[in-house]
């Protein structure tokens, strides 16, 4: 299974195309997964080729990824373009490097406590997705809707996807989501699997907390949400997608207050059954306490940024290092 880097695990770096390229050519990854544009000096076709050409040389696949395209979502950037010319346009630049997906996602958790409710985003989802069928097709590109920052537990986003179509529409399984939506990895990837086409996977720290549970992402082997179990039914069931590592430290823990029962307001279908699973990771769970530099979103000090900078990097490569050695997993040595 091919074992690749989504570059917001080194978002940090101020790395342009190719200067990802090279860095996960000296690891030995397989692919890199540009899940935005900011890497890139300009999406002419000429710069795209440059690009597409450099991978090629290093023995690298490329995948190709944007942000919302839910025009209801509160994440939605109108300021490029309704959602579906956005969407076209991104087909475009996947279809020029090479990218068989182009992963995209409805919004973020925010989207489960708007006025409107998760129905009409996830119907406005699936109005762009129709929209663009015809394009995606001829360029052979499947949608990749990601379960995204606790916007969609699995069953929901299934569902999105078969309404969609997923002759053209498939998912992106993140195995750190879930956890933000009081969900075991393991469910997900269960509601998903058949419409896997990409992923984005790191390991969480789950625990009890007096309002409910705190969820903390760390790297590769540092967890204790099963990532092993869940690393190896992936390939089970996912043998034709990458294993795409997503690694995000630094951030501080996210507390889920379920033992409020304002929590369930926006997560009013959850079965108990699913819910009960994802109890159980809880009460077995304790907080990582392994060494983790932890800074707030906004300014911070400079010494600050340059110390996350090379957490980044080692958490990274610890990371990559624990799916070879550890999971068996990746293309070369």
């Amino acid at each position: 299974m091919k074992l690749g880097v989504d570059i917001y695990t080194l978002r940090s770096q101020g790395w342009n195309a190719f200067e990802y390229l090279d860095y996960a050519a000296r690891l030995g990854l397989d692919t890199v997964h540009f899940s935005d544009l900011e890497p890139f000096e300009r999406i002419d076709k000429g710069y795209l080729r440059e690009v597409r050409t450099h991978a090629e040389r290093l023995g690298l696949s490329l995948e190709a990824g944007m942000g919302s395209i839910c025009p209801t979502s509160t994440t939605f950037r109108a300021e490029q373009g309704s959602a579906v010319e956005q969407v076209e346009r991104m087909l475009q630049v996947a279809h020029e490097l090479g990218s068989p997906v182009l992963r995209c996602f409805l919004g973020t958790n925010a989207d489960r406590h708007t006025k409107q409710p998760l129905s009409e985003h996830i119907l406005a989802t699936v109005d762009t997705c129709r929209a663009v069928r015809g394009l995606a097709k001829d360029l052979g590109i499947k949608l990749a809707i990601e379960n995204h920052a606790g916007d969609l537990q699995g069953r929901e986003l299934k569902a999105l996807i078969e309404e969609a179509g997923p002759d053209y529409v498939g998912a992106c399984i993140d195995s750190g989501n879930p956890l933000w939506v009081a969900e075991d990895p393991l469910v997900t990837l269960e509601h998903l699997a058949p419409y896997v086409v990409t992923s984005h996977v790191r390991d969480t720290c789950v625990w009890p907390h007096p309002q409910g549970a705190a969820v903390q992402w760390v790297a590769m082997g540092d967890g204790n949400v099963g990532i092993e179990a869940w690393a190896e039914r992936f390939q089970e069931l996912c043998p034709e997608s990458s294993f795409t590592l997503e690694i995000i430290t630094g951030s501080p823990p996210r507390v889920l207050p379920y033992l409020h029962p304002d929590y369930w307001s926006a997560y009013p279908d959850t079965p108990a059954a699913e819910f009960a699973r994802f109890e159980r990771l809880v009460r077995e769970g304790q907080p990582f306490l392994g060494a983790m530099m932890v800074a707030p979103a906004g300014d911070i000090p400079p010494e600050y940024q340059a110390a996350l900078r090379v957490q980044q990097r080692l958490d990274f490569e610890r990371s990559v290092a624990y799916c070879k050695e550890t999971l068996g997993i990746g293309e070369k040595t």
